[in-house]
């Protein structure tokens, strides 16, 4: 029988497939809340931060669509990462990973772009955070059976 057809192998990848789609669509909205909040609590009140400040333009929708993007790409990997075990440290260490190459890729770009490092710090948290608020949402689903861990075939 050809393995692309396996039920088997197809019910894994629907699953997979759900973990993205909860993945994406938690990371968008923490994405939005904290643009939200950048736009009009830090950047308001704190002036080292001005930077975090957006309009609503084509830069926010793309990094809208990237941070949508990275959370399918997260659900998938990190219904993989954690499977069936109940070990907390592979799972913080999925959302370190995750949040880590987000948030130091945006230090280094304000380390070269900026004289200040604040406003970068300040993303480079949220990364991290939103990752954190994502596996929630998975681990929830997991819980609910909205979606079913890995299994090892």
């Amino acid at each position: 029988m050809n393995a692309t057809l396996d039920p088997q192998l197809m019910a894994e990848r629907l699953e997979s497939l759900k973990a993205g789609i909860v993945g994406g669509f938690s990371l968008f909205s923490t994405f939005a809340i904290a643009s939200l909040l950048n736009t009009l609590v830090l950047a308001k009140y704190f002036q080292t931060l001005i930077s975090l400040q957006s309009d609503v333009n084509w830069h926010l929708w793309v990094s809208g669509a990237v941070a949508t993007f990275t959370g399918l790409l997260f659900g998938v990997t990190y219904r993989y990462i954690i499977r069936s075990d109940k070990n907390p440290q592979l799972k913080a260490g999925g959302v370190l990973a995750f949040g880590l190459v987000r948030g130091l890729t945006q230090i280094e770009l304000g380390w070269n772009y900026n004289s200040t490092i604040w406003p970068f710090l300040v993303l480079a948290f949220e990364s991290v955070l939103w990752f954190g608020i994502a596996a929630i949402a998975l681990n929830i689903a997991i819980q609910l059976r909205w979606v079913k861990p890995f299994s090892s075939i």
